[in-house]
Formats: C-alpha cells, sequence, structure tokens
C-alpha cells in the first residue's frame, strides 16, 4: 500500500525533478497566494466601500480589460522575448502595484477612482505576464513532463485559490485592508528569486520569433485553420464571460441571499478553490486530454453553477462548491493542456495569449453584466446564467467535435484530441 502511494505521488510531482521547474513552482505558489490575498481584499473593499454588484464587475473589467486589449500583442511579445527576463520584469512590477494599493490605504487616500485605476495597472502587468508565464512552462521540463507540468502549474493557480482568500478574510478581519495589500506585494520575493536563481543552460528554450510585420494576424489565423485549438478556445470565451466571475457573483450571492459575510465568502472561495486543487493534482497523473475531457469539464462546471444558484443555505453551498470546483479546473486544465501542448512553438505564445484574452479578457465584458443582472435579477439568476452559458458550450463543443466525417483520436505522442 505504501509502495502504491508513493509510486502515485511520484508520477503525479514527476515533473518537480526538473530543478528550473522547482524553483518555478515554489516561488509561483507563494506569490501567487500573495497575489490573491491582494485581490481578495481589493473585492471585499470595493464591496464595503458601495455594496454594488456594478462596482465590482467594474473593477474586475479594470483588473482584466488589458487582457482583451493587449493580449494579442503581448502574447507576439511573448514569443519574441526571453521569457525568462520578461517574467522577472512583469513580477517586479506586481510586486509595486500591490505594493501601491497597501499605500494608498494605510495613508487613507484611496478611493473608487483610484483603486479602478491601480486595477488597470494589474491588468496591464497581467496580459504580458500570462502568456510569458505560461509558454515558460514548456521550456523548463523535458518533452515526457508537458502534460504534467501544466496540470502542476495549475495546482499551483488553484492552490494559490484555496489559501489566498483564506489568508486574506483572515487579515482583512485583523490587520486590515492595507496591510493585506502590503503582505501581498512582499510575496513577489518569492518568485523573483526563483527566477533569478534558475539555470539558463538547463532550459528547453525556443528559438524566438523575429520580429516582423502581420505576427498578431498569422496567430489568429493559425488558431482558426486549427479545429482542436479553435473549439476549446470557443468554448473558453463563453464560459469565461458569463461562468468564471465569481469575484462578481459570488460575494453577492453569500451576502444576500445566503445571508453571509465576508468570511462566509472567503470560506466558500476557499472551499471552491480546494476542489480545483485536488481536480488539479488528480488530473496531473493523466497522460492524454481528449475534447471529450474539456465537454465533461464544462457540462460538470454548468450543473454545479445551476445548483449553487438554488442552494438554500451556507452549508449546501459549501457542499456544493467543492464539486464547482473540481468540475471548473477539469474544464480549464483540459482546455489549457490542448492549446498548450498543440501550438507549435513559434506561435504558443499568441495561442495562449489568446486564451487569455477570452478567459481573462472576457471579464471586462462579464463582469458589469454579471454584476448588472445580480442587481437587477438576484444574485441567483447571475449564478444561474452562468450554468446555462456552460452548458450550451457544451453542447456546441460536442457537436463541434462529432461534425467532421474523418472524425479520429489522434495521438501527439503527449496529447491524444478528437480531431
Amino acid at each position: 500500500m505504501t509502495e502504491r502511494i508513493q509510486t502515485a505521488s511520484a508520477e503525479t510531482f514527476r515533473s518537480l525533478r526538473s530543478r528550473n521547474f522547482r524553483l518555478f513552482f515554489t516561488g509561483q505558489l507563494i506569490s501567487q497566494t500573495g497575489k490573491w490575498v491582494s485581490m481578495v481584499a481589493q473585492t471585499l473593499l470595493v464591496l464595503s466601500m458601495t455594496s454594488s454588484g456594478i462596482a465590482l464587475g467594474l473593477l474586475t473589467a479594470f483588473q482584466f480589460g488589458p487582457v482583451l486589449v493587449l493580449g494579442a500583442w503581448a502574447g507576439a511579445v511573448a514569443d519574441r522575448a526571453d521569457k525568462q527576463r520578461l517574467l522577472i520584469v512583469m513580477q517586479s512590477l506586481a510586486m509595486v502595484q500591490s505594493f501601491a494599493l497597501g499605500a494608498i490605504v494605510l495613508l487613507g487616500w484611496h478611493s473608487l477612482a483610484l483603486i479602478y485605476a491601480l486595477a488597470l495597472v494589474q491588468g496591464v502587468i497581467t496580459s504580458f505576464d500570462n502568456p510569458a508565464r505560461r509558454a515558460f512552462v514548456v521550456e523548463m521540463v523535458p518533452d515526457d513532463d508537458l502534460p504534467n507540468a501544466v496540470s502542476l502549474n495549475s495546482a499551483v493557480m488553484t492552490g494559490a485559490r484555496v489559501l489566498g482568500p483564506a489568508v486574506a478574510g483572515a487579515l482583512v478581519v485583523t490587520v486590515g485592508y492595507g496591510w493585506s495589500f502590503v503582505i501581498g506585494s512582499v510575496s513577489y520575493v518569492g518568485v523573483l528569486a526563483g527566477l533569478v536563481m534558475m539555470r539558463p543552460a538547463e532550459l528547453n528554450r525556443a528559438a524566438p520569433t523575429p520580429k516582423g510585420k502581420g505576427q498578431v494576424r498569422a496567430g489568429l489565423r493559425y488558431v482558426a485553420a486549427n479545429r482542436r485549438l479553435l473549439v476549446p478556445i470557443a468554448m473558453m470565451a463563453a464560459i469565461g464571460t458569463f461562468a468564471y466571475n465569481f469575484s462578481v457573483s459570488m460575494p453577492l450571492l453569500v451576502e444576500g441571499p445566503l445571508g453571509g459575510g465576508a468570511t462566509s465568502f472567503t470560506l466558500l472561495f476557499s472551499v471552491v478553490s480546494l476542489g480545483s486543487l485536488i481536480g488539479a493534482l488528480s488530473t496531473a497523473r493523466r497522460k492524454s486530454v481528449t475534447g471529450h475531457h474539456v465537454v465533461v469539464g464544462a457540462t460538470g462546471f454548468g450543473a454545479s453553477l445551476l445548483l449553487l444558484s438554488v442552494a438554500p443555505n451556507l452549508t449546501i453551498a459549501y457542499v456544493v462548491g467543492f464539486g464547482l470546483g473540481l468540475a471548473s479546473i477539469l474544464f480549464l486544465t483540459s482546455s489549457t493542456a490542448t492549446v498548450q501542448l498543440l501550438a507549435d512553438a513559434e506561435y504558443r505564445g499568441r495561442v495562449l495569449a489568446l486564451q487569455s484574452m477570452v478567459f481573462l479578457g472576457s471579464a471586462p465584458i462579464g463582469g458589469p453584466l454579471v454584476g448588472w443582472v445580480a442587481d437587477v435579477a438576484g444574485p441567483r439568476a447571475a449564478v444561474a446564467m452562468g450554468g446555462v452559458a456552460c452548458l450550451a458550450a457544451a453542447a456546441l463543443g460536442q457537436r463541434a467535435l462529432r461534425e467532421r466525417p474523418s472524425s479520429r483520436l489522434v495521438d501527439t505522442g503527449e496529447v491524444a484530441l478528437v480531431d
């Protein structure tokens, strides 16, 4: 039994055999936790100032709007740049942005406009950091470990979502909003140290794409011509717009129909993230990804949101939230693995940037829309709308994957996808 557990553990974490990826994994876990501390504290601060769903939606729009505007260009930059150096610059700027939030709150200078302005800065940083960070994962591990590294990178993101909201809730109650942001800024030391300590000779660097005209358009044409990439990205556009706006819908649901407060919201968010973490670790052992995984994840995500929308109390919401986390990460890791592993190296930054655009960049559209629906029809309706969007995307995705007469399973060595 012990030997079986050790074997399973070794298989789950096999990409950590690479020193550079171990440094990256550890640093990201620390800094991403701090990032979520800052983001959740920012959400709770705006909610305490306004009690408005639209205000939360606008915060989301400022945080992720730049991804929609700059994402395609940022992906081209990632394809041309030294990703390690680019990440050091972006993470340093993120540290300064989080510290600035803490400073204005501690000095009593904060206003809604200033908070939105710093959220906009955060969005610009995210635009360039996200495609570079995700493309860099591929350069740190051998080809055989790529699917595992992709899943563990998702586990880092979701693990941070478990710890971050819980820490944020405790800090807001004990030391206030300002120090939450300051602590968030200090956490970036972890990822910066990891990036600096890496051994460049052990990186599997892709040849940088030469600078030229029309590279953004070329990336879009590349995705449009490849159904295996286009279908999950199109599904992500719909689901990202209506379903992933947890920072808008959940606090309104908790503090409205479910009768909770800030602590209840951070606990629910942590339960959802715990489900996501377990889901990410379970998928880390998977050596293939199929279109079926993407569709099943979207279906489970939609069903969980519909159940959450009718939860009668917080206890039931916590139970449903765990399943919601499992399903959401199955969809996210499956769609991410598809585009991350099947995209040609010369296009990888642009393809990942496009996925970020439809995932994170959809927030400026979906955030205010979800907030408006919550204000007009109630938080339950806003959550249910996300569930319907997931189920619709799953149905359309399943149909698209079955439409081609020559439908077959194509084995790419690392990833199997329905073609």
